[in-house]
Formats: C-alpha cells, sequence, structure tokens
C-alpha cells in the first residue's frame, strides 16, 4: 500500500453547530455544498475544486462531542490565491486571524478559527500580487 494523497476530513457535530460550520465553510473558506450519499444521519459534503474535501456529519443522539479543547488536532491547510483579497475579505467579515511568511517554502499564510475552535491555515504564494 502506498497513501496517493489527501482525500477528505470530517467534522462530527450537534446539528445547530453543523449548520453553522457548513455555513462558515462556504461562506468564509470558499467551499460549496455539493452531492451526498444518503447515509443513515444527517450531514453536508463541502467540496472545493470539484471534489469533496470536508464531511460534515450530525452526532447520534445523546452523543456528547466536545469542542475548543485543546487536542492533537491544530489544523487543516489548504492552497490559495488572492491573498490581498482573502485577507481584506477577512478583516470585513471580523474574524481574527495571525499572518506569517515562511521565506524557505516561499509561501504567505493566513492562521484562523473555524466555529468549533479548530484551525484553518490559507496558503498563498509569496510571490503572488
Amino acid at each position: 500500500m502506498s497513501i496517493q494523497g489527501f482525500n477528505h476530513y470530517n467534522l462530527r457535530a450537534p446539528r445547530p453547530l453543523l449548520d453553522e460550520l457548513r455555513d462558515f465553510y462556504c461562506d468564509i473558506v470558499g467551499f460549496y455544498e455539493g452531492e451526498r450519499p444518503a447515509f443513515r444521519s444527517f450531514g453536508y459534503w463541502l467540496y472545493a475544486g470539484g471534489r469533496d474535501v470536508l464531511h460534515l456529519s450530525e452526532c447520534s443522539p445523546g452523543e456528547q462531542r466536545a469542542t475548543h479543547v485543546a487536542t492533537t488536532f491544530d489544523h487543516v491547510a489548504f492552497t490559495c490565491t488572492d491573498f490581498v483579497g482573502t485577507r481584506a475579505r477577512l478583516e470585513t467579515l471580523g474574524i481574527a486571524f495571525g499572518q506569517r511568511e515562511v521565506a524557505a517554502t516561499g509561501i504567505r499564510q493566513l492562521f484562523f478559527k473555524d466555529p468549533a475552535g479548530n484551525g484553518i491555515e490559507f496558503n498563498f504564494a509569496a510571490d503572488e500580487h
């Protein structure tokens, strides 16, 4: 077996938070809601570049999911374009973010959190205008 690449990641939450996460990832991150198989549980599949990259799944009745807690998960990173426009959009929407340039790799990064406290990293080519 050999790993061929990244497929998707899944966030599980109660329905109200699930809907908030869907809206955030569509409105802020830039994903779009797409086709999802008819699983028994409720959820959403969010797409980027024609691929489902984020699955949102509703918790089972009585299932407790911790949010805003320290775990080993830190963030998920996306390759992006339009650094200036993206930064301006985050500022306009009042989303707190950090910024870093990594000269060794030639990228600029923006870091912020989703409504459940999960980290998001946007990577841009440092020479992008």
